[in-house]
């Protein structure tokens, strides 16, 4: 059984280092706009095993970090988090949420309606691309 609930932002740092930037050291994880964000934890039997973070910017809403484990990939995870912090940006009034997503991931954001927008950039050797999707 899968729990979705709001965590605090050093227990997204395991998960953010270990998928997302494996031989960084976990202290690297943190991120000054953390004190100002959301973070969300997806967890099964009270084993953390997904994260993402959410930055408000006027109606717009960032997703950021997005780190499922290894193990628990393709297992419908990540699509059950990005479900849910999509109802919350939806009942927090935001008009669209929106995310740096790498290109390895672009094709799990389109199947649940983003899209692509703008050039692909490079950030520390991992090639990007923004994706949006509109709420109302």
């Amino acid at each position: 059984m899968l729990s979705i609930e709001q965590i605090t932002p050093h227990l997204t740092w395991q998960l953010r280092r270990d998928v997302l930037y494996p031989g960084e050291y976990k202290h690297d994880m943190e991120m000054e706009e953390d004190n100002h964000g959301y973070h969300f934890g997806a967890f099964t039997d009270n084993k953390l095993v997904a994260v993402v973070s959410l930055f408000k910017h006027a109606g717009d809403w960032q997703l950021r970090k997005f780190a499922v484990s290894a193990e628990m990939q393709k297992s419908g995870v990540g699509t059950q988090l990005l479900k849910y912090i999509t109802d919350f940006v939806v009942q927090e009034h935001g008009t669209k949420l929106w995310c740096n997503a790498r290109l390895s991931a672009t094709g799990f954001y389109e199947h649940f309606g983003f899209t692509q927008t703008g050039a692909v950039f490079n950030k520390k050797g991992i090639d990007y691309i923004v994706m949006e999707k509109m709420l109302s």
